[in-house]
């Protein structure tokens, strides 16, 4: 079982193209699903999700919030994670748990033979998004935007050694 965990988490890859074929509502429902059960602080679990399908009108104009507007467009599903910051008690552990939220998701997402990216540049936008989305800022935090769908590329990375990483220890 640790190999496989392994595998997948060195394999998946941010997938920014997609084709047409759509995913399904059960596919939706196990990525959401595996970000549910992400670890939070006092199991606050302080995640939200707003789903965005291609036939939904507020997809072109999230588009227009950030520069990476046709990667929204070309995916077939979009979620938009949210905060909840009436159940926050430590914002530094709260962000950290939606982190960890959105990698289990994309790791769900690589195991499942879909494509996802993890989209952050979106924030800087993120009073128009809310707008966009009817949300009100003082209750709900835009903390990122996955796109979704059948990869039309293979994804390619690559990491540093970890001698670098390390600062001590070893």
């Amino acid at each position: 079982m640790l190999d496989m965990v392994l595998k997948v988490i060195k394999q998946r890859r941010s997938i920014r193209r997609y084709t047409k074929d759509m995913v399904t509502k059960d596919q939706i429902n196990t990525i959401l699903e595996a970000g549910r059960w992400a670890p939070s602080g006092l199991n606050n679990q302080p995640w939200r999700f707003i789903i965005i399908l291609n036939e939904d009108k507020r997809k072109p104009e999230l588009a227009e919030c950030t520069k990476y507007g046709k990667i929204i467009l070309r995916a077939n599903v979009l979620i938009i994670v949210l905060i909840d910051k009436s159940v926050m008690y430590n914002e530094t552990k709260d962000h950290q748990a939606i982190g960890a939220c959105i990698q289990n998701m994309l790791l769900t997402i690589h195991a499942m033979g879909l494509g996802g990216v993890w989209l952050g540049e979106i924030l800087n936008n993120e009073s128009r998004v809310m707008e966009i989305l009817d949300l009100d800022n003082d209750k709900y935090g835009l903390m990122a935007v996955i796109a979704i769908g059948y990869p039309e590329e293979k994804g390619k990375s690559t990491r540093k050694p970890l001698s670098e990483l390390i600062l001590e220890g070893m």
